[in-house]
């Protein structure tokens, strides 16, 4: 089968195995822009199981575009703690206050107008156009790029941006009128649920008869990837500040790395227990005494850090930090996964 041939044919065995084997996911009972957009955007770099109680709070608490947009960014950012990236969350709300100031709310229904809202690339503008507005326009992501390279035995990296363009461009040309939301998502399905990266089920993959990797026996030699830069390591001292059953907190910089996240007090080098006691009293708390030490990893897209931290009792609340309890920390504050870990552990002192 040529390669127009194995594009051609996708429609055909897809759309009926979707329609018998589709997980019942929140977001795929409405078509509703705002929340299948919401939706795409938490699973980006996050699995659906993870995502699905993040979905349902954040949509009890910001249930329209024009909610979301009128949110305390501080409350926003705390319903989204634990997923991550958390520009993500700063531009789902840019965009809603941009819809609400300039579309009365409303979503523009082609995937050329969306990609061009903060925060919203080819494959979410491709997802919102096919799903809510039956337009045919792809949402290639890496469990699509997975299943045509395996399908066309194609051995070009996918991480080319040119080849995941000509992928795009190919399916838009066989996206079946009227069925154009139902088609991006039983590609997403077939990707997330047969077509996986190590273990693929191909005894059951509806593809399996034009698959061309399938037919040579070779299917996880796909798809092929370029190699990855080694990432950086960065050791951090984190300092956990207890006076009186409160912890020093402080808000990070508006810019950067966790732009604008709450944290415990850290400094970018590893310290020993005795200088660490020094540098909580150059902050004028008082340190009397020093009761654990403990080691952290927290690994990044591209740094990798390393965390000593102490937990270190005191006299005094230095106006340097907020103070808080640890019920407060978890429910009042934006904490990064990369400074709750430590949270989690002093809630077992």
């Amino acid at each position: 089968m040529e390669q127009n041939e194995i594009y051609a044919a996708l429609p055909g065995v897809l759309l009926p195995w979707y329609e018998k084997n589709a997980r019942d996911l929140p977001w795929r009972h409405t078509k509703e822009p705002y929340r299948v957009w919401v939706s795409e955007i938490m699973l980006q770099q996050t699995r659906v199981e993870a995502v699905i109680g993040y979905y349902e709070r954040f949509m009890e608490a910001f249930p329209t575009v024009q909610a979301l947009a009128e949110a305390d960014e501080a409350r926003v950012l705390k319903l989204w703690e634990g997923l991550g990236y958390y520009s993500r969350a700063r531009n789902l709300q840019k965009t809603a206050k941009l819809l609400t100031e300039t579309q009365n709310g409303a979503f523009p229904d082609t995937a050329e107008a969306l990609e061009k809202l903060p925060g919203i690339g080819a494959y979410t503008a491709g997802a919102v156009a096919s799903i809510c507005f039956e337009q045919p326009a792809a949402a290639v992501d890496g469990n699509v790029l997975r299943i045509i390279m395996r399908m066309t035995a194609d051995g070009r990296p996918i991480d080319l941006p040119q080849v995941k363009k000509e992928i795009g461009e190919a399916l838009c040309k066989v996206y079946p009128k009227g069925h154009c939301g139902a088609f991006t998502q039983a590609l997403m399905e077939l990707g997330a649920c047969v077509c996986t990266p190590k273990s693929p089920k191909c005894e059951v993959c509806p593809t399996q008869s034009f698959c061309r990797a399938y037919t040579a026996g070779n299917v996880t030699k796909y798809p092929v990837k370029r190699p990855k830069a080694a990432k950086k390591t960065e050791e951090r001292t984190v300092l956990l500040l207890e006076c009186n059953g409160r912890f020093a907190v402080e808000k990070r910089s508006k810019t950067g790395l966790l732009a604008g996240l709450w944290q415990f007090p850290n400094v970018p080098q590893k310290l020993d227990a005795q200088i660490a006691v020094q540098t909580a009293q150059s902050f004028h708390t008082d340190p009397k005494e020093l009761m654990l030490e403990t080691h952290k990893t927290h690994i990044f897209t591209h740094i990798r850090w390393e965390m000593t931290g102490y937990v270190i009792r005191c006299n005094a609340m230095s106006e340097a930090f907020t103070w808080a309890s640890l019920a407060e920390i978890e429910h009042d504050f934006a904490l990064p996964t990369a400074f709750r870990q430590f949270s989690d552990e002093l809630k077992t002192l």
